[in-house]
């Protein structure tokens, strides 16, 4: 078994979903970290490698090894490797957080619904936190050999990431960090 370290380099705004809102203000906010840092839930990267591996016809053997099977609980099966979340690097971070500067990191968005007549609807006014573009990594752990090459070739295929894809959110290129 091996880790596999990588990097997710954004090239435009980008918003993975906390769930939560900021009452009248922003309908929906950015997940951080308890010091109010944005973050990749290493769930959400598993499941869009899973879903390029399985697009790519990778053998269902590697994919239900690396990724587990979802199902009822009699076939249900957990994968043998770890997806952590994604995170600025520790330089950066400890910078961010030492100086206060995490508030800089976010935009708010607006956006409405035109009817057929070019007029905003009424109600339909909505707000997304989104982060600025930047460099996260993470590390995957557990990798069984052989699976590696398959996982890189997987996250060739990742373009964008995080809600709002089809409206120009997300866009990103995620690598493995080669040791130096």
């Amino acid at each position: 078994m091996s880790t596999i370290k990588y990097e997710i380099e954004f090239f435009s705004n980008w918003h993975c979903g906390s769930g939560l809102a900021a009452g009248a203000d922003v309908d929906a906010l950015v997940i951080k970290d308890r010091n109010g840092l944005p973050y990749v839930p290493g769930r959400t990267l598993k499941g869009l490698l899973r879903d390029a591996a399985t697009n790519l016809s990778v053998e269902k053997e590697i994919v239900s090894t690396v990724f587990g099977v979802s199902g009822d609980e009699d076939d249900h099966k957990t994968g043998c490797s770890f997806f952590g979340n994604a995170t600025i690097p520790s330089v950066e971070y400890q910078y961010i957080v030492e100086n206060g500067l995490a508030p800089h990191l976010y935009q708010t968005f607006a956006s409405t619904r035109i009817d057929e007549n070019g007029i905003a609807k009424d109600n339909t006014l909505r707000k997304i936190e989104t982060v600025v573009p930047c460099k996260l990594e993470g590390e995957i752990l557990n990798v069984p050999a052989g699976a590696e090459q398959t996982i890189e070739y997987a996250m060739c295929f990742i373009k964008r990431m995080g809600t709002g894809r089809n409206r120009g959110y997300g866009r990103c290129k995620l690598s493995i960090k080669k040791e130096v």
